[in-house]
């Protein structure tokens, strides 16, 4: 498309205010450090963009499940408030980069289209699954533990790193995003409209259509899902993608541990502030997969 020869403004203005006189922030400044790491508006959304454009393409598809590197583009949050375009990023980075098309980060672009273009024909789904079955789902209703992976106190350091992060920040590293969503559903049973509800609480990129196809995406109830058997290890999730790092800054109590240890402390490693597992990996991989079963038939 062509940009536009010129444009027609109105002969004046319309009445109008400033930002600061909407009062749009609160009165208690507990966004800080939201502040610290995000510049809404067009010009920071370009910003992000002129950063992300140098950067080799190929590192993206290496460094993007690393939660210790600065490894993804970062432009959700301006892509989902408007501040820039998909086809603004696309040829910004076509302009610097031969083999866009083909890159796992034009998968990813596709990816959210897909998103959007999912809702709109199953609109539906924003609240209820795709997968009929799962309307006779036995999703746990457990308060205490809804609450222990909100707050980031569920034991499994991974999974605990990304939830204080998203609480702190705004904003969740993609791997852990999915560790952490996978963890909700399969080892706790909660139903994944509770983790859709506390995403779109909190992530600063919060978006109608990512949130909540990705969600039934993880939990296996949604269009081209996940197998709801497909249950990620969190524990071992952590040790590949060498979180150790990421645990340190965002879990303070393990700062001092090993690496060894960082992943999966044992009783004797554990420092008495952070709280036992709510539930053993295998007890919750085998409940899962019976209450799949059970909805089965």
């Amino acid at each position: 498309t062509r940009a536009p020869a010129q444009w027609i403004l109105p002969p004046a203005r319309p009445d109008s205010v400033t930002l600061d006189e909407l009062r749009l922030l609160p009165d208690i400044e507990w966004y800080d450090t939201m502040d610290e790491m995000w510049r809404p508006g067009e010009a920071g959304a370009r910003a992000r963009l002129r950063a992300f454009a140098k950067k080799p393409l190929a590192s993206y598809a290496k460094t993007r499940d690393r939660p210790d590197h600065d490894g993804t583009s970062a432009l959700s949050p301006h892509l989902h408030f408007g501040e820039i375009s998909v086809r603004q990023v696309w040829h910004a980075l076509a302009a610097k980069h031969t083999k866009v098309r083909d890159s796992t980060f034009a998968a990813e672009l596709l990816w959210r289209e897909f998103a959007y273009h999912s809702i709109y024909h199953f609109p539906h789904t924003v609240r209820e699954p795709l997968d009929r079955r799962f309307a006779r789902f036995a999703w746990s209703r457990d308060a205490v533990q809804l609450q222990a992976w909100q707050r980031g106190r569920t034991g499994y350091p991974i999974v605990d790193a990304g939830m204080r992060q998203l609480w702190t920040s705004g904003w969740m590293h993609n791997r852990v995003r999915m560790i952490a969503a996978s963890f909700l559903v399969k080892h706790l049973l909660i139903d994944w409209r509770e983790g859709e509800r506390w995403y779109w609480d909190c992530l600063v990129d919060a978006d109608y259509g990512n949130n909540s196809v990705n969600w039934q995406w993880i939990a296996g109830t949604g269009i081209d899902a996940n197998m709801f058997g497909r249950i990620m290890a969190p524990l071992g999730q952590s040790e590949k993608f060498d979180a150790g790092d990421y645990i340190r800054h965002w879990v303070p109590e393990l700062a001092d541990l090993s690496d060894a240890q960082i992943h999966d402390p044992d009783d004797a490693a554990r420092p008495q502030a952070y709280p036992h597992r709510i539930i053993g990996h295998r007890e919750g991989r085998e409940r899962a997969l019976a209450a799949a079963k059970a909805m089965r038939g």
